[in-house]
């Protein structure tokens, strides 16, 4: 393969190379939104007889009523009980320390009282259901279900519903086995638009919830964003990233292999590096061009690389710090000795992985903090996948006799001046204690 693209800071256009870089269009085409908008539509309008229509058509899955598409509980425990015993283990581990970094992030409510008696606060309340949609066919993501269902279980969601495809009515059991683990209510066996309209709408056998997470493909991502108002949702994701910041003392191979390990995602995945040393460049060049062919991923590896890559040369550790936040990547990793300092002077980022030995892969799969992360600079407003997702905040106030009139005259001056009157004679009746 060609050299992977080098950049230099010291190029006067640097920072439009950079941009362009990063430009990636991820907006569904006419025909995809017209398609999904049928789908939703239909979903909305017909129920549970439009779902089995549509999971014939693109699943060849043919059952005579949704109900069959439900996979009861006692199959996920089967599917849990048959894995190998290493799996299990695997599967348990993931999860107990997922489980015990979202407990860190539990909300709690909180209500503080004013010297004149008047009361406000925050009350915490999760959602009452949510959707978790799960790749299918092909793709195995147990991982996918550990994150996403048990910030939602740790936040008390009352009821989990899990969807995923299931051509011609195969599942993998590693996926099964991963939601009875992490505690999912219920699970369907539906995929693309139509599960997401039903989570959305509801059917006569898919309840409506309340918030819709997970990964799809462009059809599941285009739904999503057009449900979204009727639903809440978690994040129209972008392809994978990755940018390693080293100062040219990590292993090169480990560095090629952090890159390897977003670029086999797909062909837009986008693996950058950034070094003061431009021998470092050189090496892990090298690397890869002696790692890729035994690669079993090599194609996509390639094309990711040959497209979307880059090797960025910068003058120090705090211009490539400044390079990250205008790349604001989903993955951050921080090659270094001492990587906290540089930490520090990072503001966009889904995760950050410091030092030589926390490969980013760690991050995807064990050690604790949730793998659904922001993408395509969206890093410079959102954040992580986490309990707070789930929970949502209503704010308390409760005035006193005496708040009722000092608050009382202020937002009568506020109301009429803006011309509400109503709203003023409301917080006007209650002055000086008046009933």
């Amino acid at each position: 393969m060609p050299p992977i693209k080098r950049l230099t800071t010291q190029h006067p256009d640097f920072w439009s190379q950079l941009e362009a870089l990063q430009t990636w269009d991820g907006e569904a085409d006419a025909r995809v939104r017209d398609t999904v908008a049928n789908i939703l539509a239909d979903v909305r309008k017909r129920g549970d007889e439009a779902l089995l229509e549509y999971t014939l058509r693109f699943d060849q899955l043919a059952v005579s009523q949704a109900a069959d598409l439900e996979i009861p509980h006692s199959r996920l425990k089967a599917a849990w009980d048959a894995l190998a015993v290493e799996d299990r283990q695997t599967l348990e581990f993931s999860a107990a320390r997922v489980r015990a970094y979202h407990e860190h992030q539990k909300g709690e409510s909180w209500t503080y009282t004013e010297a004149d008696g008047t009361v406000l606060g925050q009350q915490v309340t999760a959602m009452d259901r949510a959707g978790l949609y799960v790749p299918g066919g092909k793709a195995v993501y147990p991982s996918c279900v550990i994150m996403n269902a048990i910030p939602a279980k740790v936040a008390g969601v009352s009821e989990l519903i899990m969807v995923v495809p299931a051509p011609a009515g195969e599942v993998n059991p590693l996926v099964l086995a991963a939601a009875y683990i992490a505690d999912v209510d219920r699970v369907f066996l539906i995929g693309g638009a139509q599960a997401i309209a039903a989570l959305a709408y509801g059917t006569e056998t898919i309840p409506a919830v309340d918030k819709i997470v997970g990964p799809g493909n462009i059809y599941v991502a285009t739904a999503k964003g057009m449900v979204y108002g009727s639903v809440g949702i978690d994040m129209i994701a972008g392809p994978s990233e990755i940018l390693v910041i080293c100062d040219g003392q990590t292993e090169a191979d480990w560095v090629a292999m952090d890159l390897f390990s977003q670029a086999e995602h797909d062909e837009d995945a986008q693996p950058i590096l950034v070094s003061p040393d431009a021998a470092y460049l050189d090496a892990v060049q090298a690397s890869i061009d002696r790692l890729l062919p035994e690669m079993e991923r090599a194609a996509i590896i390639e094309r990711s690389l040959t497209s979307r890559a880059a090797m960025i040369h910068v003058r120090d550790l705090d211009e490539a710090a400044a390079v990250a936040n205008a790349i604001a990547p989903e993955h951050l990793e921080l090659s270094l000795d001492e990587p906290l300092e540089l930490a520090a002077k990072i503001r966009h980022a889904g995760a950050i992985f410091l030092g030589r030995h926390t490969a980013e892969a760690i991050g995807d799969y064990c050690a604790g903090p949730n793998h659904v992360l922001p993408t395509a600079r969206t890093a410079r407003f959102s954040s992580p996948l986490g309990v707070y997702d789930f929970q949502k905040r209503s704010s308390l106030i409760m005035c006193s006799t005496a708040a009722a009139t000092t608050l009382g005259q202020s937002a009568s001056r506020f109301a009429r001046r803006e011309g509400l009157t109503a709203h003023a004679r409301s917080a006007e009746y209650r002055i000086n204690g008046k009933a």
